[in-house]
C-alpha cells in the first residue's frame, strides 16, 4: 500500500465573464491528490494524508477520493478554509495564476497529526508545496525521517513559486529532503529553476551519493531520464495531439510507482540495483501514461487498462515494457 502526503486543493478556471458576472468552473487538484488518484486507477491500494477542510468544498475532496477508491483513514478534517488556485487568461490568451493558500486546511498539519502507520504501507510519496510551506513541511519531513529505512520514501519537488516564491527557501528544503529519499523524480524546469543550469548528470549522481536509490528527471515533450546506482536509462517524448499538460508530471510519477510495485522494487533501496533494460521499461510505461494523460482535458489521470490499451494500440517498440 501506499500513503501519499500533501495538498488537496480546488483549482478554478475562470472561463470568461459578463459584465461583473464571472464563468467559473472548479476541479479538484492538488499534485499529491492527483498522484493518489492516479496510483487508485492503476489498482494500486493507496491511503491519502493530509489536511482537509470542514467546508462544502473539503467534503467534495473527501468524496472525491472516496469515489476513486482512495483510502482516507489518515486524513485530518481542520476548521480552515480550503486552498484556492486560480486560473485565467489575459488579453492576448497567455494564463494567469493566483493562488489562495494562507491559513487553509491543507498548511495545518502538525506533527501532533502523526499517526502510527500500518504495516500494510511499504511506500510514502511526498511533493509539491507542502513539502516547503509551515507547519506541513516540516510534518512530512518528520514522518519521513521516522519511517526512512523501514519504508520505500519518494519525493517530487514540483515547484510552485505561486506558492511560495522564495528560491532559497524551496533550495533549502528539497536539500533536506533528497537526504532522506530513496526514489526522486523531478521535472527539467524545477532543475533549472532551482539548480540554474546544472548538468542533469551531475545532480542525479549528487543525490544518489547523498543516500537516494533512484533519480528521474522528465524533460516534457523530450522525454526522461534516469539514473541509479549500476544503470542510466533514457526515453524519448511520445508524439501526442496535445490538449493540455494539466497533471501529465502527475501521472508519470503514479505510472512510475505503480511499475516498482508491479515489478517487486517497492523495498527501500531496492530501485538502487535495477538494470538498464528495466529502467527503460519503468520510463517507457510513465511517459506512455504521461502523454495519454495530455490527449485529455484536465488532470484525468488514467486507469490502468486505458494505459495497457494505449501502448498496444502503437509501435511494437512502445510495448517493449510488456516483454
Amino acid at each position: 500500500m501506499f500513503l501519499v502526503c500533501g495538498e488537496a486543493l480546488f483549482d478554478v478556471f475562470i472561463a470568461g465573464s459578463a459584465g461583473a458576472h464571472l464563468q467559473m468552473a472548479a476541479r479538484p487538484g492538488g499534485s499529491p491528490f492527483n498522484v493518489a488518484i492516479g496510483l487508485a486507477r492503476q489498482e494500486k491500494p493507496v491511503q491519502f494524508f493530509g489536511g482537509i477542510a470542514n467546508d462544502m468544498l473539503g467534503s467534495r475532496l473527501v468524496s472525491a477520493l472516496e469515489a476513486d477508491g482512495v483510502g482516507v483513514q489518515y486524513l485530518v478534517r481542520l476548521d480552515a478554509p480550503t486552498a484556492l488556485g486560480l486560473v485565467s487568461a489575459d488579453i492576448g490568451g497567455n494564463p494567469e495564476y493566483a493562488f489562495y493558500g494562507v491559513g487553509t486546511a491543507d498548511r495545518g498539519i502538525t506533527v501532533q497529526h502523526l499517526m502510527r502507520l500500518d504495516e500494510s504501507i511499504r511506500a510514502i510519496h511526498i511533493g509539491s508545496f507542502s513539502a516547503v510551506v509551515e507547519p506541513v513541511g516540516l510534518t512530512f519531513e518528520t514522518l519521513i525521517r521516522r519511517e526512512r529505512g523501514t519504508r520505500l520514501i519518494s519525493y517530487d519537488p514540483n515547484v510552485r513559486l505561486n506558492v511560495e516564491p522564495s528560491i532559497e527557501v524551496w533550495l533549502a528544503r528539497i536539500e533536506q529532503l533528497v537526504k532522506l529519499s530513496d526514489v526522486i523524480k523531478i521535472s527539467e524546469e524545477d532543475v533549472q529553476l532551482i539548480y540554474h543550469g546544472i548538468q542533469h548528470a551531475e545532480l542525479a549522481h549528487r543525490w544518489l551519493d547523498a543516500g537516494a536509490a533512484l533519480v528521474v528527471i522528465t524533460r516534457g515533450e523530450r522525454g526522461a531520464r534516469a539514473w541509479n546506482h549500476s544503470a542510466f536509462a533514457e526515453v524519448d517524448g511520445k508524439p501526442v495531439d496535445v490538449i493540455d499538460t494539466v497533471g501529465a508530471g502527475d501521472t508519470f510519477q503514479s505510472a512510475m510507482l505503480s511499475w516498482l510495485a508491479d515489478t517487486g522494487n517497492l523495498a527501500a533501496g531496492a530501485a538502487s540495483s535495477i538494470d538498464s533494460i528495466h529502467l527503460h521499461r519503468m520510463l517507457e510505461y510513465a511517459a506512455q501514461a504521461a502523454a495519454l494523460t495530455c490527449t485529455r482535458l484536465g488532470a484525468d489521470m488514467p486507469y490502468k487498462a486505458d494505459i495497457i490499451d494505449w501502448m498496444c494500440s502503437r509501435s511494437t517498440a512502445d510495448r517493449a515494457w510488456l516483454g
